[in-house]
């Protein structure tokens, strides 16, 4: 298992909305530490800390330690909430560990073996249609990233999940049925006509009328000749 970080936290005496507002406004986000059929345990971390965690990619499937006064609480981040507006940080859920019990995780995924591809190498394009994977696993068994070889694939070929090796006691959530993680698409062409052709064909059909001939007098007037 990769080493645990320790982050510090503050105990948070009160709950409510009222005793949150004052924790946010001291530069602290409210949070939570639940499971393992224990009381939970509400505290505070401070903001500019958390915002740091945040910015790890792995921050959701990467086990931590939360210090409150010395005590060190190994912990899952489950669920953030955000300010609408500000994006700003508001609330976290860290659910406790066990080993024993497994739990949902979504885990990227990641590609190698593009120069390797021959459909990639003749210009086809890389549909990626899944960029994280649920799976199933022990909060200490997650895998960091799921990475899937495109070596030797041709355009129309496809990835499937039976492509993944994945680690011991690692599974997918999805089951029942072997799912597409991303294919090897044909490539775009898009014809662009150019103004100087867009303009020849304008004057081509505005001289010609829906009889064939052109739209100027035929030289006769309509009264004809007279007796």
């Amino acid at each position: 298992m990769a080493e645990v970080e320790t982050v510090p936290a503050s105990p948070r005496q009160a709950a409510g909305k009222g005793s949150a507002r004052q924790a946010r406004r001291d530069g602290q986000v409210p949070a939570v530490i639940y499971g393992n059929k224990e009381d939970p345990i509400t505290l505070m971390v401070e903001k500019r800390i958390l915002v740091r965690e945040l910015s790890n990619p792995q921050f959701y499937i990467q086990l931590i330690d939360v210090e409150i006064e010395g005590k060190k609480h190994r912990v899952l981040p489950r669920d953030v909430q955000f300010h609408p507006v500000s994006d700003a940080p508001m609330h976290v859920d860290f659910l406790r560990f066990d080993p024993k019990r497994k739990i949902s995780a979504s885990v990227p995924v990641s590609f190698e073996g593009e120069g390797d591809s021959p459909g990639l190498r003749s210009g086809g394009v890389l549909n990626v249609v899944r960029y994280e994977v649920e799976v199933a696993c022990t909060a200490d068994n997650i895998p960091p990233e799921l990475v899937l070889q495109l070596e030797g694939l041709e355009v129309g070929d496809t990835v499937h999940a039976s492509s993944v090796s994945l680690p011991d006691g690692v599974e997918f959530v999805i089951s029942d049925r072997d799912f597409t993680i991303a294919t090897i698409a044909a490539p775009t062409v898009i014809i662009e006509q150019t103004a100087e052709e867009a303009d020849s064909e304008d004057g081509a059909s505005g001289d010609v009328g829906a009889d064939g001939s052109d739209d100027g007098s035929s030289g006769s007037d309509d009264g004809g000749e007279s007796a």
